[in-house]
C-alpha cells in the first residue's frame, strides 16, 4: 500500500476517534523559559487530509503548507485558507530560498522543485546518476544557498526504488547534486544549526534524531544518534525549527518535543492531534505546526527566525 493509501486509512480511524486532549508537559523548569504555562494551543483550521511542510511567507504575511493525499499546497492568511496549487504532485516538505522563492519536494514525481516569481516550475533535483529519486521530503537552505533534503522511500513501493538507499543529499548553488549520506533508513526532517556547523536529522523509520558535523566543503560527517526518540508512543519523528536561543523543536511520538542545546529533552507541547512539521511566523515567536487534519499554533517566549521571502 502506497504511502497516500495508507494516509488515507489512518484517516478513516482517526476521523472516527476523538481528539486528545492539548496540554503542554515539563520535563525541567527551563521549560517555562520558552512557553507560558498557560500559552493557548490554537487550532486555526481543519478538514484536511494530511497537512505538512508549513513555511511563512513574510512578504505576504501568510503560511503556505501541504496536504499530501490532497495534492494540494494551500496558503492560509488573516484566518482564510486557500487553494495555491492543485495538483502539486503530491507536495511534502516546502521552504524558500534566498531570492524568497517556494522550494518544494514533491512525492509523486519524485523530484525537487522551485516555484519561479513568475510561477512557473523548475525542477532542481529529480535524479541521481540516471536513476530516479525515491520520494524527496523535506529541505532546508544553507547560507551559502546550497538546498539539504532528505529522500527517504515513503511514497513509493519497495520495486520502484531505483537508487537501492535512502540519502540524504545537496544541492549546490551551481545546481550540482551530490550524495551526503545512506547510513539512515527514514531521513526525514532537517535542521542546522545557528553557525551552521552541524546537522540535525530526524529518522522517521527507526525513530532517532541525529546529527552531523558539517564540513567546510558542505558534506556531513560523523554522523551520531543524540535521542531515542521512541517513547512507547504513536507518532515519528519528522520535522524540526530552531528558536533563537538554540532550543530544538522536533514533531515526534506524543507532540511536539523541546530540547535544550544540550539536547535534554525539557518538554513537550502534546496537540491534539499527531504533529508532522513545523514552522515560525507572524512576529517570528508564533509556531505554526501542521498535524494530520488540522493547522495550529502555539505563542512562544522565544521564537525563531523568518526565512526571507
Amino acid at each position: 500500500m502506497r504511502l497516500i493509501d495508507k494516509a488515507r486509512h489512518r484517516l478513516a480511524r482517526w476521523r472516527r476517534a476523538p481528539l486528545h486532549p492539548k496540554r503542554l508537559v515539563a520535563n525541567a523548569d527551563a521549560f517555562w523559559d520558552i512557553l507560558e504555562k498557560d500559552a493557548a494551543i490554537e487550532r486555526l483550521t481543519t478538514g484536511f487530509e494530511f497537512t505538512e511542510g508549513p513555511v511563512w511567507l513574510p512578504s505576504r504575511a501568510a503560511l503556505v503548507f501541504s496536504d499530501i493525499p490532497q495534492n494540494t499546497i494551500h496558503e492560509w492568511r488573516n484566518g482564510r485558507v486557500r487553494k495555491i496549487r492543485k495538483p502539486s504532485c503530491h507536495a511534502n516538505g516546502n521552504t524558500l530560498d534566498q531570492a524568497g522563492r517556494l522550494l518544494t519536494c514533491e512525492h509523486s514525481s519524485r523530484r525537487v522543485t522551485r516555484t519561479e516569481l513568475d510561477g512557473t516550475i523548475s525542477i532542481l533535483a529529480d535524479r541521481w546518476q540516471g536513476r530516479r529519486l525515491n520520494s524527496p521530503n523535506d529541505l532546508i537552505v544553507k547560507r551559502d544557498g546550497s538546498v539539504y533534503f532528505t529522500d527517504p522511500p515513503f511514497g513509493i513501493k519497495p520495486d520502484q526504488q531505483e537508487t537501492g538507499f535512502s540519502g540524504i543529499f545537496r544541492i549546490a548553488s551551481d545546481g550540482t547534486l551530490s550524495l551526503l549520506d545512506t547510513s539512515m533508513p527514514g531521513p526525514n526532517g532537517l535542521a542546522f544549526s545557528d553557525d551552521e556547523s552541524r546537522l540535525f536529522v530526524d529518522d522517521s523509520i527507526i525513530k532517532e534524531l541525529r546529527v552531523f558535523d558539517v564540513r567546510a566543503d558542505g558534506t556531513l560527517k560523523n554522523g551520531r544518534c543524540v535521542c531515542d526518540m521512541d517513547n512507547g508512543k504513536r507518532g515519528n519523528p519528522d520535522g524540526m525549527k530552531f528558536d533563537t536561543k538554540g532550543n530544538l523543536f522536533v514533531t515526534g511520538p506524543g507532540g511536539v518535543w523541546v530540547f535544550a542545546p544540550d539536547m535534554t529533552h525539557l518538554g513537550t507541547i502534546e496537540l491534539p492531534e499527531l504533529p508532522a512539521n513545523c514552522a515560525w511566523g507572524e512576529d517570528g515567536k508564533s509556531l505554526f505546526v501542521t498535524a494530520r487534519r488540522s493547522l495550529y499554533r502555539v505563542r512562544c517566549l522565544t521564537g525563531g527566525r523568518l526565512l526571507r521571502g
